[in-house]
């Protein structure tokens, strides 16, 4: 199962904004969208950085509410972490993991082509530990 399946089963839209847009937008996107983290793309539409609920929070924390009128730039995460559409699962749910990170941007070809979460990833291996499960079923009644 490859995160092909995942994109092909929920769609490929990602909520996106610029570099610019104000940290307080940001929030109000999230919250109306009810989604985690937000994509940072530049004009291209190349990846420059993912913004994730923590990430606001730890700011605000440790800067105060004045970071709200900010661009999202200053708190996003540059440095982001991204997967292909033929990476499988079981690799997608390991990054995450290892990483302790919710959502990973799918690149094809240096562009934005899609996003996961960890919920769509479990999802997955629970529908693939069913299948299993009932296909040992039908083997043990036919043998």
């Amino acid at each position: 199962m490859t995160v092909a399946s995942i994109l092909a089963a929920k769609g490929r839209n990602v909520l996106t904004a610029g570099p610019d847009t104000p940290l307080s937008a940001i929030i109000d996107s999230l919250a109306r969208h009810k989604v985690g983290a937000i994509v940072v793309t530049n004009a291209a539409g190349a990846v420059v950085g993912i913004v994730s609920e923590r990430d606001i929070v730890r700011e605000i924390a440790g800067r105060g509410a004045g970071v709200l009128d900010e661009p999202v730039a200053n708190c996003m995460t540059r440095k982001v972490v991204s997967c292909a559409e033929s990476d499988t699962v079981n690799d997608v749910m390991n990054v995450m993991t290892v990483n302790r990170f919710r959502h990973l941007p799918v690149v094809s070809n240096g562009r934005l082509a899609g996003i996961v979460s960890i919920g769509d990833v479990v999802k997955r291996k629970i529908e693939q530990v069913e299948r299993d499960a009932e296909e040992m079923r039908n083997y043990i009644a036919t043998a």
